[in-house]
């Protein structure tokens, strides 16, 4: 059954952020595979040498405050999903925090659930602000380029991710309608404390791992709600790759024209815990009001997160007062294999 709060919360700010620069799929088959074998994607984000999880966070939190246009002292906890945060023991979440202007009589934490840690920290801010503990939440998901060098993610790890400022519903641009979470023990993707690449259990990825929970998510959001697929405009389902939602979002009746706007993977890679947000992002820069969406997370361990929203007026006021997804994805820096080596520091220099 989905989350009810005692007080209606919704979206009253958001914002994204992808690094300009892309390696190209073509160009990791080049290294590995001696040829230019098909690749998942067209090209990742790749981050500078200059940019991790906090700096890219603060980049997305404070374009959701531009649209927010609130005092961020008046925010009461920020939240920071990823799986690459910059350090193993000091919350991402200060630093966000400290750099937003909403320290020191703030919550900060750090969240973890693999992919879906960016909409777990939405669901805990769904009932901070649902139940009157605070009328301000910030949730980031936000991730680096990870991946063991010539292994199958190396080709879609990408980064990026995006910030969303939650508070009540009158004042939002989205209006979150339900939520719900489903989930399971089921081993598909890890990564220990002492290793440094992620590890996968390569198709039992798709099954039982990703079909097994973000379908059927979808799926019992539209039982509870007693909504049809068709009922909505748009729908963004976490992004590992190009194949895995577009086939489970067929599966569950949705078409092409439902999610074209928010599938940017090919584009970006898999942003880990910004991949479902991001697509969110680039759904809200167009969205108009009264436009319906369902966004399904996944994350690997494992378990799905579905978001049903109702898009408001307030969207109008918003969309101009910082930059665009697309704009990011726009602005491109092409580099090489050497580079992402560089920029990735893959290669021990000491």
């Amino acid at each position: 059954m989905f989350n009810q709060p005692t007080r209606a919360v919704g979206i009253i700010g958001f914002g994204a952020y992808v690094p300009r620069y892309r390696l190209p799929g073509a160009e990791i088959s080049r290294i590995w595979t001696e040829n230019n074998s098909r690749s998942p994607v067209r090209e990742k984000a790749v981050p500078g040498l200059d940019e991790d999880t906090a700096t890219m966070s603060i980049e997305a939190a404070r374009n959701a405050l531009a649209r927010a246009a609130i005092d961020p002292q008046q925010i009461r906890a920020v939240w920071v999903g990823s799986e690459s945060h910059p350090y193993a023991v000091k919350p991402t979440g200060t630093i966000v925090a400290e750099a937003v202007g909403a320290t020191p009589a703030v919550l900060a934490a750090d969240w973890q659930f693999a992919c879906k840690a960016g909409t777990e920290a939405m669901q805990a801010g769904l009932g901070f602000v649902g139940s009157r503990m605070a009328d301000y939440v910030l949730c980031v998901g936000m991730d680096t380029a990870q991946g063991r060098p010539g292994d199958a993610l190396e080709y879609t790890a990408g980064a990026g991710g995006a910030a969303y400022l939650l508070g009540p519903a009158e004042e939002a641009v989205a209006v979150i309608e339900h939520s719900l979470s489903y989930v399971s023990d089921t081993t598909d993707f890890w990564r220990r404390p002492s290793t440094h690449y992620p590890s996968h259990a390569e198709r039992f990825s798709g099954d039982p791992g990703y079909f097994g929970h973000v379908a059927p998510a979808a799926e019992e959001m539209l039982r509870a709600t007693g909504a049809s697929p068709a009922d909505y405009d748009h729908v963004v389902f976490h992004q590992p790759n190009p194949k895995f939602p577009m086939r489970a979002m067929a599966e569950v009746g949705f078409t092409p024209a439902q999610w074209k706007t928010g599938l940017l993977v090919a584009e970006i890679g898999n942003t880990y815990a910004g991949s479902a947000l991001i697509g969110l992002a680039a759904v809200l820069d167009v969205a108009q009001p009264g436009q319906r969406i369902l966004m399904v997370s996944y994350g690997s361990g494992a378990g799905a997160d579905a978001f049903d929203l109702r898009v408001t007026g307030r969207i109008k006021g918003a969309q101009g007062r910082a930059p665009t997804t697309r704009d990011y994805i726009r602005r491109r820096t092409p580099i090489d294999y050497a580079q992402y080596v560089r920029l990735r520091k893959k290669l021990a220099t000491h």
